[in-house]
């Protein structure tokens, strides 16, 4: 239902508003859903609704009455709405969620979570200000890769120690960054989450990971240098270099 929608959004946008305003009280959680997802702007796998990409406010409007739903199904729906409009409109939904939190119960508190997740991998100081997450007073130490050489299907292991530079604890959102080569010779940074941790005052953090370079779809490997990131609460704080080997 959510794609057979989209093309009544785009002919007859004033109806079939009017009509999801009604389904927002709609007793089944699966049209109260659909009132979220078929009016998401970039929908995966659906025709784009580029008046929403330009104006969002009509779609935010009804997400304003869905983000305590009873039901998680339309919550999570909701969440990935909003992310959706986070990539063009940051800014927008940083005020809008910083609003959200200020009364926000633990499921509110899940949409808003994942609702950031883009600009948190993104590093956006102002999405991460809404979580709480300040910037990191932590030095990196012996940041390791193991192999510094490695072929594509194999596995990498990462390394690393994270110093507290403070008197007070501090609440982390850690991840890695590898900068992948490209065929322009250029290369292209690749965020993957890790963990979030609280960091006692002085205390150390010791983090492992593997990384394995396995074959995908959407992602075309190319011989040649690449790096390695650590980033903390949005902040690079070093990184170390590899090589990939591809076969021919």
């Amino acid at each position: 239902a959510e794609f057979a929608i989209r093309p009544f959004l785009v002919r007859y946008p004033a109806r079939t508003m009017a009509q999801l305003q009604r389904w927002v009280e709609d007793e089944s959680a699966h049209v109260r859903r659909l009132v979220s997802e078929g009016t998401r702007p970039r929908l995966p796998w659906a025709s784009r609704l580029d008046a929403f990409i330009v104006d969002p406010a009509p779609t935010l409007a009804l997400l304003e009455q869905l983000k305590d739903d009873p039901s998680p199904y339309v919550r999570k729906s909701v969440a990935n709405h909003l992310n959706d409009i986070s990539k063009d409109h940051p800014q927008l939904i940083v005020e809008t969620l910083a609003r959200w939190r200020e009364d926000a119960g633990p499921e509110r508190q899940w949409v808003i979570r994942h609702a950031l997740r883009t600009l948190v991998k993104q590093g956006d100081p102002a999405a991460l200000a809404v979580l709480g997450y300040g910037p990191p007073r932590v030095t990196l130490a012996d940041l390791h890769l193991d192999p510094t050489s490695i072929a594509v299907g194999d596995t990498m292991g990462i390394s690393f120690v994270l110093q507290s530079e403070s008197d007070e604890e501090q609440d982390l959102v850690i991840d890695y960054i590898v900068h992948f080569a490209l065929a322009s010779g250029k290369t292209g940074a690749k965020v993957f989450k890790l963990t979030t941790r609280r960091l006692e005052a002085g205390q150390s953090l010791t983090l492992t990971k593997s990384h394995t370079f396995r074959p995908i779809t959407t992602r075309k490997y190319y011989h040649g240098a690449h790096r390695v990131e650590i980033q903390v609460n949005g902040q690079v704080l070093g990184g170390q270099p590899f090589q990939l080997q591809v076969s021919t």
